[in-house]
C-alpha cells in the first residue's frame, strides 16, 4: 500500500515538475517577445533580399555570412530588448496582460536579467567579429533599447516615436549596408513608420487608464479622446497620401501595387471604425492594422519572387 502511494506521489511530482519546466519555457518565450522576434527576422530577410539587395544573386546572398551575422545580432538584441522591457513594465503587465504575467511568474526576474546580459554580450561579441562599425551600430541599438524601457517609455510622444524608431532601426541599418537610397525606399519607410505609429497609439488607447496609473504619459491619457482619435485619423490620411504617391510616382508594380491600392480601402475602414470611438472598434482597428503590416511582408516576398523569377 505504501509503495503504491509513493509511486503515485512520484508520478504526481514528475508531472508537476514537467508542467513547471514547460511553464518556465513558455514564460521565457513570452518575456523575450520571441514570436515578435521571429516575425521581425522574417521581415528583415524579405526586405534585405528583395528590397535593399538589388545586385546579388540568391546564391551569393545565402553565402553572405556578414549579412546573416548582422541579422542574428539583431534577433538577439530584439530578444534582449523584450526582456528588459518586460522587466520595467512588470507591474503594469500584471494588470494589462495577467495571463502572460502569470506564466512569467514561474521564472524569477533575476534570471531574466541574466539572460538579458548574456544575449547582449553574445550579440556585441559577434558584431565585433564582423566589424567595428557593426559593433558600434549595435551598441547604440542596445543602449536605446534599455533607455527606452528605463525612461523614454514614460515620456509623451517620445515613447511612441522612440518605439517605432527602434523597430525600424535594423531595416535602416540594412539599407545603409547595401547603400540602397531611392525615392521608393524612402516613401515605403515613411509608410511603414506611419502605420506602426498608428498601431502604437491605438494600442495606447486600450491601456489608457492603466498607463496613467503607472506613470506612463501617452497621447490617449494626455489629450481628450476626440483629440486622440483625430490624431490617429490624420495619420491614416497621411498614410493614404503616401500610398497614392507610391502608386503614382515611383512606378511600383506587381503585388506591392495591389498592396498599397488595397491599403486605401483598409485605412478608410479603420477611419470608419475609429469614428465609432468604442473600445471594441479600437481593438478591431488595432488588429486590422497589425494584419495589414503582415500582409505587406507577404506582398513584398511575392513581389520579389515574381521579379527574380
Amino acid at each position: 500500500m505504501n509503495s503504491e502511494k509513493e509511486t503515485f506521489q512520484q508520478k504526481n511530482y514528475i508531472q508537476k515538475s514537467l508542467f513547471y519546466r514547460f511553464s518556465q519555457f513558455v514564460g521565457f518565450l513570452l518575456g523575450a517577445r520571441f514570436f515578435v522576434a521571429i516575425l521581425l527576422t522574417f521581415a528583415l530577410y524579405v526586405s534585405t533580399f528583395f528590397l535593399f539587395n538589388q545586385d546579388e544573386t540568391f546564391r551569393k546572398f545565402v553565402f553572405d555570412f556578414k549579412v546573416h551575422g548582422i541579422i542574428f545580432c539583431t534577433v538577439l538584441t530584439i530578444l534582449a530588448g523584450g526582456i528588459i522591457n518586460q522587466f520595467y513594465d512588470f507591474e503594469k503587465d500584471h494588470v494589462v496582460k495577467p495571463f502572460r504575467t502569470r506564466i512569467q511568474s514561474f521564472i524569477k526576474q533575476k534570471y531574466f536579467l541574466y539572460v538579458y546580459l548574456f544575449l547582449c554580450i553574445i550579440s556585441l561579441t559577434i558584431a565585433w567579429l564582423i566589424s567595428h562599425k557593426v559593433f558600434l551600430f549595435f551598441v547604440v541599438y542596445q543602449f536605446f533599447m534599455w533607455f527606452y524601457s528605463h525612461k523614454l517609455s514614460r515620456i509623451l510622444i517620445l515613447n511612441n516615436l522612440t518605439f517605432i524608431s527602434l523597430t525600424l532601426y535594423p531595416f535602416f541599418g540594412m539599407m545603409v549596408y547595401y547603400e540602397t537610397f531611392s525615392k521608393k525606399v524612402l516613401l515605403m519607410a515613411i509608410f511603414l513608420f506611419l502605420i506602426l505609429l498608428c498601431i502604437d497609439i491605438v494600442k495606447d488607447t486600450l491601456t489608457k487608464s492603466v498607463d496613467k496609473a503607472f506613470g506612463y504619459t501617452t497621447i490617449p491619457n494626455y489629450f481628450k479622446s476626440k483629440t486622440t482619435i483625430g490624431i490617429i485619423i490624420s495619420l491614416l490620411i497621411i498614410t493614404m497620401a503616401v500610398s497614392m504617391k507610391l502608386i503614382m510616382k515611383t512606378g511600383i508594380s506587381g503585388f506591392m501595387s495591389y498592396y498599397f491600392s488595397g491599403g486605401l480601402f483598409v485605412f478608410i475602414l479603420c477611419i470608419y471604425l475609429l469614428l465609432n470611438n468604442s473600445r471594441r472598434s479600437k481593438f478591431v482597428t488595432l488588429n486590422i492594422l497589425r494584419f495589414w503590416v503582415f500582409v505587406g511582408i507577404i506582398a513584398m516576398l511575392l513581389n520579389g519572387l515574381e521579379g527574380k523569377l
